[in-house]
């Protein structure tokens, strides 16, 4: 089986270098742009197994990226940024971005969480049973083509959108922790951040709610999680 290809879209090259030289170590195949416009096109044009972002790059910043790679694929990405500001996560993160790096960071630490988001990814499109449908209340979701409907009209969900979604309406009436959601859908303890949670429950309630501040679907049990109501 060939190595998974990862695309590193990286202006400061050192930086690139070391990330690409690490991953090549752990028997990745990397391929590096330093300038966005040119990372944009190698992202959309190439297949790659898993996409790790700049944020602030020349001609198109990571957030374009991220948005046009999620216009037609799931494939997981990393946003990384030298900027601690929350607002950068929170944009990265509704963008669809599956995890949000700063800098300075260990090269392990980037390794593990590539490592952790290609099994999750692996495993969620291997293991999709046939004619898996949830309906409940307008809401269709279709496991093994992994689309959702709500009243006939298909609304487009970024991989762990789709994940946490499934999950929840899968587990109908039961209280999950947003820990407990961080746990079950990126499958990390230790690194990470369940402000990622919250972020993605917002994107799939404007997505499959008719009023957000009144959800007929997921709701928010102050102090302890969310619960898909049924």
């Amino acid at each position: 089986m060939s190595n998974k290809r990862i695309l590193i879209v990286e202006d400061e090259l050192s930086i690139a270098e070391l990330e690409r030289d690490y991953l090549e170590i752990n028997d990745f195949d990397v391929v590096i742009e330093t300038n966005g416009r040119e990372g944009l096109e190698t992202a959309l044009k190439e297949t790659f197994d898993l996409y790790i972002l700049d944020v602030m790059l020349p001609d198109v910043d990571g957030f374009e990226i991220c948005r046009s790679i999620r216009e037609v694929k799931n494939t997981p990405v990393i946003m990384v940024t030298a900027r601690k500001d929350d607002i950068d996560k929170i944009r990265g993160l509704g963008l669809g971005a599956d995890d949000y790096v700063t800098k300075p960071f260990s090269p392990s630490e980037l390794i593990a969480r590539v490592k952790a988001h290609l099994a999750r990814y692996d495993r969620l499109v291997s293991s999709q049973p046939e004619n898996d449908i949830i309906e409940i209340r307008g809401l269709k979701i279709d496991k093994t083509a992994r689309r959702v409907f709500i009243n006939g009209e298909e609304k487009q969900f970024t991989t762990k959108e789709f994940d946490l979604l499934t999950f929840l309406a899968a587990n109908p009436n039961h209280v999950y922790s947003k820990e407990e959601l961080f746990r079950e859908i990126w499958n990390m303890d230790s690194i990470g951040d369940i402000a990622t949670v919250t972020v993605h429950i917002k994107k799939i309630r404007e997505k499959i709610e008719f009023n957000t501040s009144k959800p007929q679907y997921i709701e928010t049990i102050w102090g302890v999680g969310y619960r898909f109501k049924v």
